[in-house]
């Protein structure tokens, strides 16, 4: 027999928006389990931007300080992958129960998925390497630390057009590499022609380095281009394996997938939430901050409904059973 979730809410993923829900929560008085893997997208990277008041911090100073400030507020951690999630439905248990990599489970009256996403990079020897270092995507995230450098993009799709005048914002010697990517149409040329981007065809071999520092770029017919940062447009996937195993449906977008979500980050599945980078390809540190806080609100206040109405059935029930009540 199942026993009942002992916790008000579990978290799945230590990131951004997981510890910033987890401090949210705790500070409602709510029972809160985080599962975390310790892999956060952003562990790469030497700062996160744009972060009021703790600008340029290391992603991970930034979430060793949040694990210390949830556990503060009374959140428990299990280290750990989640790996299954299923609805519990014994007797009045309504929750969820996840299992880990370990084979041990945690049990909750809600979910909350900050699960993250994976970036599908192109297959270019040194694109990985060099990822959040000298390989980029976001100017937001990294475009200030190469301003006025030698910037090549990575033709993948029409995104690197996007791309391409993004970061010539912040640098007039910026390259459009054609790579794999289609014609994206006579109105981009124009753009890029007057702003004064070249283009140039052919496949990119790999990227050269030298003394651990992005030196070039390498074509397959053996022409070289000095550069000092490469941008590339990844598809953006979800992870999202749990929310389908619950019942959920991930939606498509031009840039990947993800979990759709109503209002403060409420899905389509009852008990279920999202924050961060799994609902909101595009979310920034400070984006999945304000999710992941907007979340746990939302759920503290569907968490304060059903107590409520569990506290007015339970008054009728033992109204009905007072001694001396007619019943019939």
């Amino acid at each position: 027999m199942t026993t009942s979730p002992i916790h008000d809410v579990a978290i799945v993923g230590g990131g951004a928006a997981g510890l910033s829900a987890a401090v949210a929560l705790g500070r409602s008085l709510r029972s809160t389990v985080v599962v975390d893997a310790g892999a956060p997208r952003n562990a790469p990277a030497d700062g996160a931007h744009n972060v009021l008041g703790r600008e340029g911090i290391s992603p991970l100073e930034l979430y060793a300080t949040g694990r210390v400030e949830a556990e503060g507020y009374g959140a428990r951690f299990r280290r750990g992958r989640a790996v299954t999630a299923r609805r519990l439905e014994d007797g009045d248990a309504d929750g969820f129960e996840v299992e880990l990599d370990d084979g041990a489970p945690v049990r909750a009256r809600r979910l909350l998925l900050a699960t993250g996403l994976v970036d599908e990079l192109p297959e270019v020897p040194g694109v990985r390497e060099f990822w959040g270092k000298s390989v980029l995507h976001c100017p937001y995230c990294h475009g200030w630390e190469v301003r006025g450098r030698r910037i090549a993009v990575l033709g993948t799709s029409p995104l690197s057009v996007h791309q391409a005048l993004l970061f010539r914002r912040l640098s007039d010697d910026v390259t459009l590499l054609r790579h794999t990517m289609a014609d994206p149409g006579e109105e981009a040329w124009e753009q890029l022609s007057a702003l004064g981007v070249p283009v140039v065809d052919g496949v990119v071999a790999r990227l050269h380095s030298a003394d651990e520092s992005l030196r070039s770029v390498v074509f397959e017919d053996g022409r070289e281009l000095p550069v000092d940062a490469v941008t590339v447009a990844p598809r953006f996937t979800a992870r999202g394996e749990l929310y389908v195993q619950l019942g959920g449906t991930l939606t498509d977008h031009p840039m990947g997938t993800y979990v759709a979500t109503g209002p403060m980050g409420r899905t389509e599945v009852h008990g279920v939430w999202a924050a961060g980078n799994v609902s909101d390809l595009a979310a920034m540190v400070a984006t999945a901050n304000g999710a992941g806080v907007a979340a746990a609100a939302a759920v503290n206040a569907d968490l304060v409904a059903e107590d409520a109405r569990a506290a007015v059935d339970a008054r009728a029930k033992r109204r009905l059973a007072a001694p001396g009540r007619r019943t019939g």
